[in-house]
């Protein structure tokens, strides 16, 4: 009947495990990351879970006869954000599958 300790014990682990994971999970969305675009002339704050929470454009950028432009600075300052908010949820996420060899787990 020893491996049933074992079992149970492994259990309460886990379940530790998940309310760490929930906890950091829930700081994720806490976070804010800024990406910026055109040095500065526009700028894109998202938080851990990729909502996008401001949108800031210098009036100077704001160019009616290249109204392109602008589209492509918003686009890069998102996508900077985005790839920092996957940075942040990779580094964050990650501690809690790393030495765990579970099948299915990314």
């Amino acid at each position: 009947m020893r491996g049933m300790g074992n079992m149970q014990n492994m259990m309460k682990q886990m379940q530790k495990m998940q309310k760490k994971m929930a906890q950091a999970q829930e700081e994720l969305g806490e976070k804010r990351l800024e990406g910026t675009a055109g040095g500065g002339m526009v700028t894109v704050v998202v938080t851990g879970h990729k909502e996008i929470v401001d949108v800031q454009i210098k009036q100077e950028v704001v160019d009616p006869d290249d109204v392109e432009m602008l589209q492509d600075l918003v686009l890069a300052a998102t996508n900077d954000a985005l790839k920092q908010a996957d940075e942040l949820t990779n580094s964050t996420m990650g501690q809690f599958t790393k030495g765990m060899n579970l099948p299915g787990m990314f």
